[in-house]
């Protein structure tokens, strides 16, 4: 639980500075085409780090839940032996 909370507060400080970067950008001191160029570039640059995160995460919940399942198949076989042990 530890990593997807690490992930999620990085994919929130990659926006949250992306999104202040564009407002840093609208007010410095360039023309109007060298702004929109920069803003398109970190705007492309964001659009990466975030699938690029979002990857990660995806991955990370597929291994969640292959090991889920190993331990539910594990917990299911174990029930299953204990029971015929039971019934003798």
């Amino acid at each position: 639980m530890a990593q997807e909370d690490t992930s999620g507060k990085l994919v929130w400080f990659f926006a949250g500075a992306a999104i202040g970067a564009s407002i840093a950008l609208l007010y410095a001191p360039k023309s109007g085409e060298e702004t929109r160029r920069l803003l398109k570039e970190k705007a492309l640059e964001g659009k990466d780090v975030l699938a690029e995160s979002s990857r990660d995460i995806l991955d990370k919940s597929r291994d969640l839940y292959e090991k889920g399942k190993g331990l539910a198949d594990d917990a299911a076989e174990m029930f299953e032996r204990g029971r015929k042990l039971a019934q003798g």
